[in-house]
């Protein structure tokens, strides 16, 4: 197929990447399980407001956002899934916490952090959104500041929040999908550590590099750098991180679009919750079918998960002070794209081992 592709002009394989870029997938995904996601990220921010602490309501959101690896398997499996998944975002979270009193601690740890998540998921080959909310979690976490007075108050909360995602999604299971939850999958096959271990440390130190360099360049919020790049070096091929690429950049700049007009206009905090839960149903219905159109709802409902509660900048400065953090960390996680997946820097490597006396590998990756 590639070298099928290789023959065509360069008119016709810009149309395929056109049509290929506004492809809607199908999908059997029924409408009640984006409406659980976003019950189970909306309600702690629902109680937040309630007791007038929109803040932690929002910081218990993001913990519940392990009900987003939720699987269409039987209730056990489907429970300790969720559960291993909670768990990890919580360490995620912590580590990221503890190390947010230095930018090149928290640097490292994110690194750290995303080379690892990064080999696990792809080791136990975890489905889509695979590592993309670990990294997430532990970008946000790192950049919060210092104060371990605080620490104990944010994990809890944050473990609350997943505590409260993995309930909602078990008298889910108990009263929807029960009838028709199936089997327990045996284990996936996955990929040897030894073969994705290369990759995971190259993203690694892409993703903790980027926030190094937000946090060097003085970014307002340096986390959205870090995120972006994981967003984009996540593509399974360089032509998946150029799509992404596109996806991400176009998605964004509409996407930004719409927060500048959320931001403009004078929501209570009732309304930003049902905006939150809004935003979020439509990202987990749009995600499995076209991710573009699925980036212009996740850039204003990550916009308000992070900034909804303590934004101080005048909606003009928000939009393009992120636009510019979201551009700058797609473009690197490009370059990262292109590392790992280019076949010429790959064969260049393979030349040099093969110059240095050891076995160069063959066939194509």
């Amino acid at each position: 197929m590639q070298a099928n592709r290789r023959d065509l002009s360069f008119g016709r394989r810009l149309l395929q990447d056109v049509v290929s870029l506004l492809a809607w997938k199908p999908s059997t995904r029924p409408w009640h399980i984006p409406l659980l996601a976003s019950l189970c990220v909306g309600f702690p921010a629902l109680l937040g407001v309630y007791f007038g602490r929109f803040d932690a309501g929002v910081l218990a959101s993001i913990g519940a956002l392990g009900i987003l690896y939720m699987p269409a398997t039987s209730i056990p499996h489907r429970m300790v899934t969720l559960a291993v998944c909670s768990l990890g975002l919580t360490a995620c979270f912590a580590l990221g916490v503890a190390s947010s009193f230095s930018p090149y601690v928290s640097a490292l740890a994110l690194g750290l952090t995303t080379a690892l998540v990064t080999l696990i998921t792809r080791f136990y080959a975890l489905p889509p959104p695979g590592s993309f909310f670990f990294i997430l979690v532990g970008a946000l976490a790192g950049t919060l500041p210092f104060d371990p007075g605080l620490m104990p108050a944010h994990v809890g909360l944050f473990v609350l929040g997943g505590i409260q995602a993995c309930l909602l999604a078990f008298l889910y299971s108990l009263l929807v999908a029960r009838k028709a939850a199936p089997r327990a999958p045996p284990p996936p096959p996955g990929q040897r550590a030894a073969a994705i271990l290369p990759d995971s440390i190259v993203i690694g130190l892409f993703v903790g590099g980027s926030l190094l360099l937000a946090q060097l360049l003085g970014l307002d919020n340096p986390y959205w750098v870090p995120i972006s790049c994981a967003a984009i070096m996540q593509g399974a091929s360089f032509r998946a991180v150029w799509h992404r690429k596109i996806h991400r950049i176009v998605g964004t700049a509409i996407g930004m679009g719409l927060a500048w007009v959320i931001f403009s206009l004078p929501f209570s905090p009732w309304e930003l919750v049902g905006l939150i839960m809004a935003l979020n149903f439509m990202v987990e219905f749009l995600v499995v079918r076209n991710y573009g159109l699925a980036v212009i709802f996740i850039t204003p409902l990550t916009v308000l998960l992070a900034e909804a509660s303590t934004v101080a900048l005048p909606p003009d400065q928000l939009v393009l002070a992120r636009m510019f953090d979201i551009v700058l960390g797609s473009v690197i996680g490009f370059v990262g794209g292109v590392i790992l997946h280019h076949p010429e820097i790959l064969a260049h490597l393979e030349a040099r081992k093969g110059a240095k006396g050891q076995p160069a590998l063959r066939g194509k990756r």
